[in-house]
């Protein structure tokens, strides 16, 4: 029996084929090393909702302030720009295109449908960069897209943390599958909710993953989660 959704950060998997769902502090931090520990951190003096009153599908979420921009504005930039770029985009032409960074000696695809492009590293890690349409307000995508996340098998973990992206709604998601021992993948995945001039919202998302505890996994997942450019058609 499988258990989806998202639930308080310390429940254990009782049985095979349950999930489970962790959740950061909810609180706006800075990706990477601050936000990753931020997860870990002490609850201080100041009353912070409980674990079991918190949700983290909220976490990240932002006003949205919508207005309209000339064509090809870029909406979002990167401060640091790596070596390696990558430009991903979908055939629709009312979706955002999204550029983001690319670790030192992996390979670049296009893609199809909703996928904007693929990304093949060493050691069996892959990245996939996905631009979707979607109906549903942030909050609600976020929690559609861990569940469906956590429907990739038997047994499953997300943590999640807040990831917004200048002045966008985004969530950052840390996590495992497992089927077998043999068969254990370990993934980070960057979300952010992006509206267009056309009125469309659409769920841009950057998905790594790699065989459990493979070397340089980090390192190369940080790269690829980073801010990322978005440009408005």
């Amino acid at each position: 029996m499988k258990r989806t959704g998202l639930v308080a950060l310390g429940l254990a998997c009782l049985m095979a084929g349950c999930v489970r769902t962790s959740d950061g502090d909810p609180v706006a931090a800075e990706l990477g090393t601050e936000a990753t520990s931020s997860a870990m951190s002490t609850p201080s003096a100041t009353v912070q909702p409980t674990l079991q009153e918190s949700d983290p599908s909220a976490y990240g979420v932002v006003p949205t302030k919508r207005a309209p921009v000339p064509p090809n504005t870029v909406a979002c930039s990167q401060p640091l720009k790596p070596g390696v770029r990558m430009a991903a985009q979908v055939k629709d032409p009312q979706a955002p295109k999204v550029t983001v960074g690319v670790p030192e000696g992996w390979s670049m695809s296009g893609g199809s449908g909703d996928t904007g492009g693929q990304l093949t590293g060493p050691d069996g890690m892959t990245a996939t960069v996905t631009i979707a349409q979607t109906q549903l307000d942030p909050a609600a995508a976020f929690k559609k897209y861990a569940d469906d996340l956590m429907e990739e098998a038997a047994v499953s973990s997300v943590s999640v943390l807040p990831g917004e992206l200048c002045e966008y709604s985004g969530q950052k998601l840390m996590g495992a599958w497992s089927d077998t021992p043999q068969n254990a993948v370990e993934f980070e995945d960057r979300i952010v909710h992006v509206w267009t001039n056309s009125g469309n919202d659409y769920l841009v998302s950057v998905h790594v993953q790699a065989p459990t505890d493979t070397a340089g996994f980090d390192d190369a997942a940080s790269v690829l989660t980073e801010d990322f450019e978005i440009v408005l058609p």
